[in-house]
């Protein structure tokens, strides 16, 4: 396997792939809290700010939606 290159999806229906819309619905392989990060099937890197690290190099910037107290 080269790097960055994800493994062939086990789930059943498959997990979405790392270039659709709703890849974070992919299953976590790799839980690591402490360090605030997952790994989904897909190859993705998912950060608890809500950012993402795709296989082939590409950041996604933190999307975290803000809500303001009244």
């Amino acid at each position: 396997m080269r790097r960055g290159t994800p493994r062939s999806c086990p789930h059943t229906p498959p997990c979405p792939p790392a270039t659709s819309p709703d890849r974070e619905a992919a299953h976590t392989i790799v839980a690591r809290p402490e360090q605030g990060w997952s790994l989904l099937c897909n190859g993705v890197l998912a950060f608890d700010d809500t950012g993402e690290l795709l296989p082939d190099g590409q950041v996604i910037a933190p999307h975290r939606t803000f809500t303001t107290a009244a």
